[in-house]
């Protein structure tokens, strides 16, 4: 499972599942993204070797995205993104037993619309990311 995770409102904005944890992995989450990926600024990550590597430098740069990477032996430097993960194992993958990999698939894809939409989070003032999101919206406006 891969997902990529909007910092300001802790959102999934994107996800895929796959056989093996791997650029194409990384890639599929990145495709999945709703809206223009020019709007993304700065991709943060560990440095793994599914995020560092040809497949996505060349992601990266054709859409301009820069590039940040955690120090190593620091997981500080992603705390946002290792909290997330906690929750999706605990709340999603030891929750259930997938038949398949389409079967995962449904599951995420469902999770993922229950994560942003429905589950709120302390740290957003108790709202969920999407409430968050479009308060913050409001605002701005």
């Amino acid at each position: 499972i891969c997902v990529l995770i909007d910092l300001f409102n802790r959102e999934i904005v994107g996800h895929s599942s796959g056989p093996n944890k791997d650029a194409a992995l990384v890639s599929r989450a990145f495709a999945s993204v709703k809206g223009d990926l020019r709007q993304i600024e700065w991709f943060h990550t560990d440095r793994g070797s599914e995020f560092k590597n040809e497949t996505m430098d060349e992601l990266l740069l054709t859409f301009e995205i820069g590039r940040s990477l955690s120090k190593k032996a620091c997981p500080y430097d992603n705390a946002v993104a290792e909290a997330t993960y906690k929750v999706l194992k605990t709340e999603f993958v030891n929750q259930m037993e997938f038949h398949s990999l389409r079967h995962l698939e449904i599951e995420l894809y469902d999770y993922v619309n229950w994560f942003n939409k429905h589950r709120i989070h302390g740290t957003l003032g108790y709202q969920t990311p999407v409430q968050y999101r479009q308060e913050a919206l409001k605002k701005v406006v």
